[in-house]
């Protein structure tokens, strides 16, 4: 039956992604087209089908969703088996698989990743960036060992390890960017640059002009906040973003009233149980601290 763990592990793969085939491939690191073969093989030695196509989409049976379901604790517990016996055999080694949010590629992250790397130059980091929904996937389906994650996820393990203060980002020019603080209520009518509506901020910036009686008019949606600002910069429209870490030379980043704020969280799934896993854990969760 070892023949058939890349099937059994695609399956799992699939079902943890919601029947999504290229998330599912790209958790696992392979072609879309060699996952299909994966699920094909599976099904022609089970000698049933596996998958059902309503309309554009495919949906597991019930049968896939079942066997999906026992293997996820055997599969994860034979990562770890492997995992531990390779760190015995190099205590100072092994990998780890770290996601990283979209929005953090720049600021302290990469800093504590090269600060981990300097201490632990023996430890194989495969980082991942993604959307917060998809890295939170990764970890409870196994593909990711660790990842921070913004808003903290539901049914993943995870410790708030810091926040963000959210601020109006205006351009100079702008009738408040001379403002100390501002209530959302005064960005009426603004023509907002924002990410695009499966984003997390997106729905907090909703959130927060909607409590403020009115819907947000977004002009642009852009899903990196370096173009956000950019865009901003040279007079396209207003942001509601995370405070920069660095001041930006020709923005105006202003204080909400009252001040609002996003948790980080690390979140860690079942693999990461490792020694080298537990000493990025441990590395990251300091990093914050002493960042705050």
């Amino acid at each position: 039956m070892a023949r058939l763990a890349p099937q059994l592990r695609a399956l799992e793969a699939l079902a943890a992604q919601g029947g999504h085939m290229t998330r599912a491939a790209e958790a696992l690191g392979i072609p879309q087209s060699s996952m299909s073969r994966r699920i094909q093989a599976l099904e022609d030695h089970l000698g049933v089908p596996l998958l059902v196509h309503v309309g554009r989409t495919v949906e597991l049976t019930p049968l896939a969703l079942s066997l999906s379901r026992q293997l996820r604790g055997p599969l994860h517990e034979l990562r770890h088996a492997l995992d531990a016996a390779a760190s015995t055999a190099d205590p100072e080694g092994g990998t780890v698989r770290f996601g990283i949010p979209l929005t953090m590629g720049t600021g302290v992250l990469p800093d504590i990743i090269a600060g981990f790397h300097r201490q632990n130059p023996l430890v194989s980091l495969h980082l991942k960036q993604a959307h917060g929904q998809q890295l939170a996937r990764d970890v409870a389906a196994g593909s990711l060992d660790l990842a921070v994650l913004i808003p903290p996820p539901a049914g993943v393990e995870h410790t708030v390890i810091g926040r963000q203060e959210i601020r109006a980002v205006l351009p100079p020019s702008h009738r408040l960017a001379s403002r100390k603080a501002l209530r959302v209520s005064e960005l009426r009518g603004e023509a907002f640059i924002a990410n695009p509506p499966e984003y997390t901020l997106r729905a907090l910036v909703d959130s927060m002009c909607l409590k403020a009686g009115f819907e947000p008019s977004v002009a642009i949606e852009v899903t990196e906040f370096s173009l956000i600002r950019r865009l901003v910069q040279i007079g396209l429209g207003i942001a509601l973003l995370p405070a920069g870490e660095v001041p930006q030379p020709g923005l105006a980043e202003i204080p909400l009233l009252p001040p609002a704020f996003r948790e980080v969280a690390l979140a860690w799934g079942p693999t990461a149980r490792t020694p080298p896993a537990q000493r990025l854990l441990a590395f990251v969760r300091a990093a914050f601290r002493d960042a705050a």
